[in-house]
This record gives C-alpha cells, sequence and structure tokens, in this order.
C-alpha cells in the first residue's frame, strides 16, 4: 500500500510507492569509463584555470599555480555569478532583480585524475571538509553576500561537466527559497516545542534504529522519514551547531571518516551511482550560533528522474521505503 510522509521540517510530501518498489539491482547504471585526455584540474595544467584562490600544499614547499597541492581551490572558468561590482538592486514595476553579484569556485579534492571522493584516505576527506570551512569564512567577510552554498555533482548524470573529483562553492546576495522555507520550517517547529527540529530527529532516529545507517561520536547518517529520492541520506552533527564554520577539529576529523563510509556503503550497494550532495548551513548574517538551525549534508544518488507529476504537484515519488534502504545500506560490508 502506496504511504504519503511529510517532511516534518519543510512540510513537504513525498509518496512512497511500495507498489513500485525497487531494491538496489534495479537502480544500477554501469558508470561510464574515464575519458581521459587533457583535463584543466591535474597536475600541470594549472595555468588553464583562474589563478588559485587557496591551495593546501605539501609541506608549503611549492609556488601558488604549479604542481605539489593535494587540494585546489579555484575560480569556476565560467561562473554563475562575479565578485566584482555592486548590487545594483532595481525594481521594474512588480519585478526585481539585481546585478549577479557573488562567488562561483571550485574544489579540487585530489591531484590524481583516477580519485573518487569514496576512496580518499580519512585525512585527504578531512581537508576537503576544511576547505570548505577557510572559504566560508574568507566569503563571510563580503557585505554584499548572505548564503554560501557548497554542493557537489558526482557524475555525468548528476551534473558533473568534469570527470576530475571536485566540488563547488556558490557565495549568493540573496537567501534561495529553499533555505527560507528549511529556516522558517525549524523556527516555527522551535517556537512550538522551544527544541530543534533537528536534535529531535536526531534523538528518534537513535532511539527507533530503522533508518539509522551508521554513526560515530560525533555524527549519524540516516536516511530521512520523508526522502525526496531512492537511498537519499542525511549526514547530521550530534552536537547542536547552525553553522558548519564553527564546528571543532575533531568534528571535522569524525565527519570526514563517517561521510566516507557513507560513500563506500553507496557504492557498495548501489554500484557507484552518480549523486549530488549539499551542505545546509546558516546564512552568514547570522553568525553566532542560532538555536533552531542544524547543519547538516543531504546525500541524493541519481537514481530516478523528476518528471511532469513531481514539477506539477511538488510532490516526489519514491519507490523505495527509506527503511528499506537504511537495512540494504547498513547491511553493506565495506
Amino acid at each position: 500500500m502506496p504511504e504519503l510522509r511529510k517532511d516534518p521540517i519543510i512540510g513537504r510530501w513525498v509518496i512512497i510507492s511500495t507498489e513500485r518498489g525497487k531494491r538496489p539491482a534495479d537502480f544500477v547504471v554501469t558508470p561510464p569509463p574515464l575519458k581521459g585526455g587533457m583535463c584543466p584540474f591535474c597536475p600541470g595544467n594549472e595555468g588553464i584555470t583562474p589563478k588559485e584562490i587557496i591551495a593546501y600544499r605539501v609541506d608549503g614547499g611549492s609556488k601558488p599555480n604549479t604542481p605539489g597541492w593535494h587540494i585546489r581551490v579555484v575560480p569556476n572558468k565560467y561562473p554563475a555569478l562575479r565578485i566584482e561590482g555592486d548590487l545594483n538592486r532595481a525594481g521594474e514595476g512588480v519585478y526585481d532583480r539585481m546585478s549577479g553579484i557573488g562567488a562561483h569556485e571550485v574544489i579540487i579534492e585530489s591531484p590524481n585524475h583516477k580519485d573518487v571522493l569514496s576512496t580518499l584516505s580519512p585525512k585527504q576527506f578531512e581537508e576537503v571538509l576544511w576547505a570548505y570551512r577557510d572559504r566560508i569564512i574568507d566569503l563571510k567577510k563580503d557585505s554584499r553576500l548572505r548564503y554560501i552554498l557548497i554542493f557537489k555533482n558526482h557524475g555525468e548524470a548528476a551534473g558533473a561537466s568534469l570527470e576530475h573529483t571536485h566540488s563547488q562553492l556558490i557565495a549568493l546576495p540573496i537567501i534561495p527559497k529553499r533555505v527560507s522555507e528549511e529556516l522558517d520550517g525549524s523556527l516555527e517547529y522551535y517556537n512550538y516545542k522551544e527544541r530543534c527540529v533537528f536534535c529531535d530527529i536526531i534523538r528518534q532516529e537513535t532511539m527507533q534504529g530503522v533508518r539509522v545507517i551508521t554513526e560515530n561520536q560525533d555524527f549519524l547518517a540516516v536516511t530521512p522519514y520523508a526522502p525526496k529520492s531512492p537511498f537519499e541520506v542525511w549526514i547530521l552533527p550530534k552536537f547542536h551547531e547552525s553553522h558548519f564554520e564553527n564546528s571543532q577539529k575533531h568534528h571535522y576529523e569524525n565527519l570526514a571518516v563517517l561521510f566516507s563510509d557513507v560513500l563506500r556503503r553507496m557504492d557498495k550497494v548501489l554500484s557507484s551511482p552518480p549523486y549530488n550532495f549539499i551542505l545546509h548551513t546558516a546564512p552568514v548574517k547570522n553568525g553566532d550560533s542560532i538555536p533552531h538551525y542544524h547543519w547538516h549534508f543531504e546525500i541524493m544518488p541519481k537514481l530516478t528522474k523528476t518528471a511532469g507529476f513531481e514539477w506539477g504537484s511538488g510532490f516526489y515519488i519514491n519507490p523505495t521505503p527509506p527503511e528499506e534502504a537504511a537495512t540494504f545500506l547498513r547491511e553493506a560490508k565495506v
């Protein structure tokens, strides 16, 4: 029997279509082979990309924009937004517009073209997280910016235009609607119950256990109660913090270990699927921790397509109950 489930944070409904029930083997798509050829993100090709913003280098011994790095951040060569200029807000009758001010950066996660995020060592993975933190802290200083979105498109089907492992950052002069919905829903819950909804989710999921994939001292990985897509995973800090960049060193260490474990489980169960992940964190103007919001990562394997019903209704149809997905991922041998 199909179920309608409501997301407790933003109030979005999803359909868990058990009659279409799909197991991992039903989603398997053979990953395309590496194309090879000239790659602008490989060492030796630093002159092809825009000049680096930051880079973590071996013992700090090499010069900027030369080989010897293990994490490198550069401006996107074809940016969605540009850092130079003024906002120039204006109205045209009922319409509003402003200049396309912001930042669009690429975090190159490894110098090795054959690496993927799930194959990096925990230390390498941790350095990717530190790069996210360093860039957020730097961009927060720009008074024009209100939100910093970090995301990863892995695989061509998930929107990656280059196969060399990388993630992206876009800093915006506005708070995106999806983020506002989550902030507003969290605040409404907090005003009613005087508790953080994410902290309550962590307590309930830990107690029930049916949607828990794995956990460690600081983090919990679960399949959410009302997932938009099959095998969607949330990684939640067990400590309350609204801003990703305010976390402590040992938090990033433990996050790297758990995040890497989750991606390897997905690779095992779903045969290395394309996926997107998104860092959900509080707007940059809220410098101090806020009691009603809780940063987290959402990982969405690209296993189904959004079609007319989804676009027209705002509902998502998920053919795999999250409890089943959690079981497959929890029991995966990695």
